[in-house]
């Protein structure tokens, strides 16, 4: 027996570990590594840090397929579950994210109204307002300034802490924890230690919320807790799940997709000097195809046998769904490696497929088309103030972006 545990071992250690580096000199690009594997096949093994062997799905169809097979699951709690770091003792699931139907599904309406596309659409004009007073402060200021920290941190965060009915003042506090959630380097004591402190802020923010209900989407989840379908601590942990997911991605999207199109000035000057609301939504699909931040894959663990591509995902056995890889898929996407803001292709996975398809989508790309319509057309000279082998890149997170991006005009 020990010499089978043996064997397996070398085997493991002979695969290919995950996630995989990107190229220093191609920070936009997936892996070489990835772009290998997706070459080679479309299913293959690769090691994880703590030496399981999950499956690596490399193919937009696939990929595609197997997002939305309700034989798999994505609660990290199950054995097999490919997770990025090691799981707390006492870890549990950023309510409905990391769960599977009938509760996911449960939880997921309650909070679905306020990012629906009528609802999302009405807000345009107050994220407008956000993005031209935070232009306007930018412009009054030094120069060169951190775009970051002016502009792409502040302004999903002063959204979502409104959607939500958050004080925005407390923001330094929701973003250092959040950072601690979504880096993969942090311990899972840290891990755990900055949910309890977020759980423990929207916990008794629900409670104010209970005394006193406002016009928000916390409010909205009062009458849930008052006729029993949810307790006052679902209520909170979908209020850590939606304060996370809705200031740090965008929030990356919009600095990393400012610096794409730094390195590709004729794309950058196509969404400058176009008033067509068209191309500005082109351009939003074209770059969460691009550059897709989530870049450690879509975890999952099969809960039946799945066949597919020729080979069999056995129950139990995890599943890396990369989509990164999948948006430069050369079979569904032409000429995938390059940048193209008129592409007008809307395929892309960058916010997922099926019953976990990324709830704010709609909200993330009403911020990116008021973003990319406004920060290049206020700030037509706007262009990077180093050079791009001084950014700092976050490659030790579940969410790429960059930690800093200072600009100049």
């Amino acid at each position: 027996m020990s010499g089978a545990v043996g064997t397996a071992d070398a085997e493991a250690a002979e695969l290919p570990e995950y996630p995989m580096t990107r190229a220093r000199e191609c920070p936009f690009d997936p892996p070489p590594e990835l772009k290998a594997a997706q070459r080679e096949g479309p299913l293959r093994r690769v090691r994880l840090w703590d030496g399981s062997t999950p499956w690596l799905v490399t193919r937009y169809a696939d990929q595609r397929a197997l997002l939305g097979d309700p034989r798999i699951s994505a609660d990290v709690m199950r054995p097999g579950y490919p997770s990025p770091s090691e799981v707390p003792k006492e870890g549990s699931p950023i309510s409905f994210i990391l769960m599977d139907d009938p509760e996911h599904g449960r939880l997921r309406r309650m909070v679905t109204p306020p990012f629906s596309v009528k609802r999302v659409e009405a807000l345009r004009p107050a994220i407008q307002r956000i993005a031209d007073d935070l232009i306007d402060t930018m412009l009054a200021g030094p120069k060169p300034a951190d775009l970051v920290d002016a502009f792409a941190l502040p302004l999903p965060s002063l959204v979502i802490c409104e959607l939500l009915g958050v004080p925005y003042a407390d923001h330094d506090f929701f973003q250092e924890n959040s950072k601690q959630v979504i880096n993969r380097d942090t311990t899972p004591e840290q891990k755990q230690n900055a949910l309890v402190e977020l759980g423990r802020y929207l916990y008794e923010l629900m409670g104010r919320k209970l005394e006193e209900p406002g016009d928000d989407l916390l409010s909205e989840l009062t009458g849930r807790i008052d006729n029993g379908e949810i307790t006052q601590a679902d209520a909170a942990q979908m209020g850590v799940l939606l304060l996370i997911a809705g200031h740090e991605t965008t929030a990356n999207m919009i600095a990393l997709g400012t610096l794409a199109l730094f390195e590709h000035p004729e794309q950058f000057a196509l969404l400058r000097d176009s008033d067509d609301p068209e191309l500005t939504a082109s351009a939003v699909e074209e770059l969460l195809r691009y550059l897709h931040i989530t870049h450690n894959g879509r975890r999952r663990v099969a809960i039946e046998d799945i066949e597919i591509a020729g080979e069999t995902i056995r129950a139990g056995e995890g599943v890396i769904i990369p989509n990164d890889i999948g948006n430069r898929d050369p079979e569904v996407f032409d000429d995938p490696d390059s940048l193209d803001v008129r592409r007008g292709d809307h395929r892309h996975l960058a916010f997922g497929f099926g019953v976990h398809q990324c709830l704010g989508q709609q909200l993330a790309r009403v911020e990116l088309q008021v973003v990319y319509n406004t920060l290049y057309t206020r700030i037509p000279t706007l262009q990077p103030a180093t050079s791009l082998d001084t950014i700092p890149f976050k490659h030790d997170g579940s969410v790429y972006g960059v930690y800093e991006l200072p600009v100049t005009w």
